[in-house]
């Protein structure tokens, strides 16, 4: 801060009048944020430039070793001022960094870009980057299911309400509702998986995906056009078998598509678990974690709000309404492309990804600290258990010799008398004592009708396969990015 601005406080902070993402500010996390940074991008740039010219080095063409060591001794020390003067000047942003390189290695200035086109730069430093971004974002869903599969063994056989249509049903356990939003992220991480196996390199393909300066460079030689190409790649640390057959001046940029797509599903199982939890909580059964000096309100002070799983829902919302962008950019590429392709690049690619990291380390956090009011829960289905056990005591009745309508018509007078209380006068559910006072039902084992482990079927035990063959394959294939512990920033 300037003096002037200690003598006058009243004065604005210069620092702060212009416009940050929250993304960058308060959401993702910084691993995320640095794969995205205009370091990491110009530094790839500079990593393919140094492709490039050590493979052609190699094959002979007019490249020194000289000229290639002094590229490599300058892929990060950017000279942004410069690169950024260089564009007002060029209106171009590629040529712009190609003459900031030059300047850093003037003795490479003559072959740098050598025989490439924007392209050959631009697509493959982006391929890079999604493989290392859909990565990043593969490992976090996987320690969302891990998260929630150790969640889901331990709350294994608490039976607990179950609701379809957000009204009660048949119950479910804790542990099996949690492998639900588990399996959810299972199914959105393999989406993620298929998209980077489905990621191709672009090469060394020229203006319009012909390779036709390449071919000149090689004197014709189309054999020596592919040994460029694929110790290019090679060299890049990509497989030469994952390579594009065929593009025009760009990637394809369904494969954008694809790829926001794959983020979008990971989105909506985001924002479906923590609208659960959200739902959870208002019954006060389950809370996301709520540190000791967090204020839920500035002026109801006794209030939890769910503050994270809200954020979680908000940011994947964000991320599902961007899918339509990348279809819209790939269906209006003009034969072999059209440039309204980069402005919109540059916002839908670095913000979904950005935006669902922040959302997964949120899930995760609230994954590890999420808190379970057993008594609630207990009380909770104790209130509703009496209608979802009427079916059985019908039965009942009926194996002690009752008429089995009759037993569905008493049960039923009872059952509307009870809900009657309930809704009318806010009165518990009374209907067991009802139908303990009614001797038509004498012979029936009541108490033993309201068992509540009686009703949850085979969940704990779904619970168990569950995570032994779906989650434990995932643990084994992501087992680096299971020990980091999410670190939420506000």
């Amino acid at each position: 801060m300037t003096d002037t601005q200690h003598a006058n406080p009243s004065q604005p902070n210069h620092q702060h009048l212009g416009y940050r993402s929250p993304l960058e500010t308060r959401n993702a996390s910084r691993e995320m944020r640095e794969l995205w940074s205009e370091q990491r991008k110009f530094s790839t740039w500079r990593r393919i430039w140094l492709a490039l010219a050590e493979s052609q080095h190699e094959l002979g063409m007019p490249v020194t070793r000289a000229q290639v060591e002094a590229i490599r001794n300058h892929l990060d020390d950017i000279d942004f001022a410069a690169a950024a003067e260089h564009e007002r000047r060029l209106r171009h942003d590629v040529m712009a960094h190609v003459h900031t390189l030059g300047d850093a290695a003037p003795e490479a200035r003559a072959i740098i870009h050598f025989g490439a086109t924007s392209q050959d730069v631009v697509c493959n430093a982006d391929t890079l980057v999604l493989r290392d971004a859909l990565a990043i974002t593969a490992g976090k869903l996987a320690r969302v299911v891990d998260r929630f599969a150790d969640f889901a063994r331990k709350w294994r056989a608490l039976p607990t309400l179950g609701f379809t249509h957000f009204q009660p049903a048949q119950p479910t356990t804790v542990g099996k509702r949690a492998t639900l939003w588990a399996q959810d992220f299972v199914i959105a991480l393999e989406q993620v998986e298929f998209a980077i196996q489905a990621l191709r390199l672009r090469g060394l393909r020229g203006a319009t995906g012909t390779q036709a300066s390449y071919l000149g460079l090689l004197d014709g030689d189309g054999a020596r056009v592919d040994e460029l190409e694929q110790k290019f790649a090679a060299k890049l640390g990509w497989p030469t078998e994952r390579m594009l057959a065929v593009c025009g001046q760009t990637y394809p940029r369904i494969v954008d598509a694809q790829v926001v797509a794959a983020l979008a599903i990971a989105a909506s199982a985001v924002h479906k678990c923590a609208t659960d939890i959200r739902l959870l909580a208002n019954k006060k059964e389950i809370e996301e974690p709520f540190e000791k000096d967090q204020i839920g309100s500035s002026a109801m002070a006794y209030k939890r709000n769910p503050m994270r799983c809200e954020r979680a829902c908000g940011l994947s919302r964000f991320v599902m309404g961007l899918v339509n962008d990348p279809l819209q950019t790939h269906a209006t590429q003009w034969l072999e492309r059209t440039l309204d392709d980069s402005s919109n690049r540059r916002l839908v690619l670095p913000e979904a990804f950005l935006a669902l990291d922040g959302a997964l380390d949120i899930m995760s956090n609230v994954a590890e600290g999420l808190v379970v009011w057993e008594a609630t829960v207990t009380a909770n289905l104790a209130a509703e258990l009496p209608f979802m056990a009427s079916e059985n005591i019908m039965l009942a009745a009926t194996r002690a010799g009752a008429d089995r309508q009759e037993a569905h018509e008493v049960i039923r007078v009872h059952s509307m008398a009870a809900a009657e209380e309930v809704k009318r006068f806010g009165r518990l559910n009374d209907l067991m004592e009802r139908l303990k006072r009614d001797p038509f039902f004498a012979k029936v084992d009541l108490d033993g009708a309201l068992d509540p482990t009686t009703f949850v079927g085979r969940a704990p035990e779904q619970v168990d396969r569950f995570i032994a063959t779906v989650v434990e394959p995932v643990r084994r294939r992501h087992a680096g990015a299971l020990h980091a512990k999410a670190e939420l920033r506000v």
